[in-house]
């Protein structure tokens, strides 16, 4: 199934699969938020140009789209302030925009963050939260933004502690639908409307898999799928291995998404996602 999205004035093929680099400016990532720290004595700040070169290295090994997060929300994460997110995520957004073309996400939840990222040249909206914080569904619908609506069953601080389904496919599928059904009232055109299922995000391990598994499902939305899946703890309990030597099974699920009809896969390790994305294609045009 062929999309193309619109996010601001780009007007995206997702024909064949993109690879969305993910770049995190948060002190607690479970990755490489750390990694772009300044020096700094007082806590936590992001050093722009140790980012951008991160953005830069990531559209060379071939990302299409940057999706720049400055809230954590792995498992048992807490909230921070809309102003300290703006302050991690802004300057990183006008940066990258003044030097590449590459099109630009922002991981947010809040109403304030999409408000300014959007002002500041983001193109598309990644809400794990699916737009439910006040104000933020019309923001969006006011902006020419896309949106990513993700499910996620209780909160990140909370989510892996009391989650409960009576057919997770199912019940994902549904409220996923309810959202874009939301979405598309409130002015936001099916062609600006990417979904997630929202692995790791209040799911156990057989739950996640079963949605790997069942992905083809939510081809029935007719949207673009977006599955993140790189480094997660759903790798990590299968392969038994820390989070920095989780690429060789991430790129084996990347591989079993994007044969259930992944369109956009967002990850860390860009170059050998790209990789897997091209020889995927190679192999169904074959």
């Amino acid at each position: 199934m062929n999309f193309s999205l619109t996010a601001g004035g780009r007007r995206i093929d997702l024909s064949t699969p993109l690879c969305m680099g993910v770049i995190n400016t948060t002190p607690d990532s479970f990755s490489d938020g750390a990694e772009l720290a300044c020096s700094a004595e007082k806590g936590f700040v992001v050093d722009i140009d140790k980012a951008l070169r991160r953005a830069e290295l990531f559209v060379e090994q071939g990302a299409s789209i940057i999706d720049i997060g400055g809230e954590s929300t792995r498992p048992g994460a807490i909230r921070v302030s809309s102003e300290e997110e703006i302050n991690r995520v802004v300057p990183l957004v006008e940066a990258v925009k003044r030097r590449l073309d590459v099109c630009i996400s922002v991981d947010t939840s809040s109403a304030k963050v999409i408000k300014e990222a959007i002002n500041a040249g983001a193109e598309i909206i990644n809400d794990i939260r699916a737009l439910s914080s006040p104000e933020a569904l019309g923001l969006v619908a006011e902006s020419q933004a896309a949106v990513c609506v993700m499910h996620m069953q209780g909160q990140p601080h909370t989510m892996q502690h009391n989650f409960q389904y009576s057919d997770v496919v199912q019940d994902v599928y549904s409220f996923l639908q309810s959202k874009v059904a939301v979405c598309k009232c409130a002015g936001i055109r099916s062609d600006r409307l990417i979904v997630d299922v929202g692995f790791g995000f209040g799911k156990s391990l057989q739950n996640n898999y079963q949605l790997l598994k069942e992905l083809a499902y939510f081809r029935s939305l007719n949207l673009p799928i977006l599955v993140g899946i790189s480094r997660k703890s759903m790798i990590g309990e299968v392969v038994k291995r820390p989070t920095q030597k989780r690429v060789p099974g991430s790129i084996a699920a990347t591989v079993l998404a994007l044969e259930n009809g992944a369109n956009i896969v967002r990850t860390h390790d860009v170059a050998a996602t790209v990789d897997a994305i091209r020889v995927h294609s190679a192999y169904s045009q074959g």
